[in-house]
């Protein structure tokens, strides 16, 4: 998770992504399936218009790490989606970056990574918060309790969180930062 980025490397993994998904869209094209051609394009277009909002939040280690986090090979998929464009800060993007950085590891260790593991995140800017987060892990937990020990114990005075499910396919919560 805290792999520094050589140009080369980022431009290498860049390209290597976007052949993975011409070649999804030309093998489609090969099976006639047009309206599927279609809904990957459209898929491209909102992850492309995501990208763009993050790297609109002036958190740039945060911002990085996402951008990143599926190249890693981890245990799980990370998508995210930015609802409202919002002025993150220097402290944010610190707290953020940490926090996250620990809780991917956290997952990495309690998931079964033989198994689709997809974790969504979700940002917006709140009237009564700086930042509010939503994180929805589905997937298969080797051990969710490591999981839901880190939720309960790795919060600042400017976090807190509100778990709404968890269990062993499953955790959601919602996360608010004021500062």
């Amino acid at each position: 998770m805290d792999k520094n980025w050589t140009t080369i490397e980022t431009l290498r993994q860049t390209r290597h992504d976007w052949l993975n998904k011409i070649q999804i869209i030309k093998g489609n094209l090969e099976l006639n399936r047009i309206d599927r051609v279609k809904g990957i394009i459209d898929e491209i277009i909102v992850e492309t218009q995501n990208e763009a909002r993050l790297s609109s939040l002036n958190l740039p280690k945060f911002t990085e790490m996402l951008l990143t986090s599926n190249w890693n090979n981890g245990s799980f998929y990370c998508e995210y989606e930015i609802i409202d464009v919002f002025e993150g800060s220097t402290e944010m993007d610190g707290l953020m970056y940490r926090w996250t950085n620990d809780f991917f590891k956290i997952l990495d260790k309690n998931l079964d990574p033989f198994f689709e593991n997809i974790l969504a995140v979700s940002m917006c800017k709140k009237e009564v918060s700086d930042m509010h987060c939503t994180f929805h892990m589905q997937g298969r937990f080797i051990d969710p309790s490591p999981v839901i020990e880190f939720l309960e114990s790795s919060l600042t005075a400017e976090q807190s969180i509100e778990i709404l499910e968890c269990n062993e396919d499953e955790i959601f919560f919602k996360m608010d930062i004021n500062f």
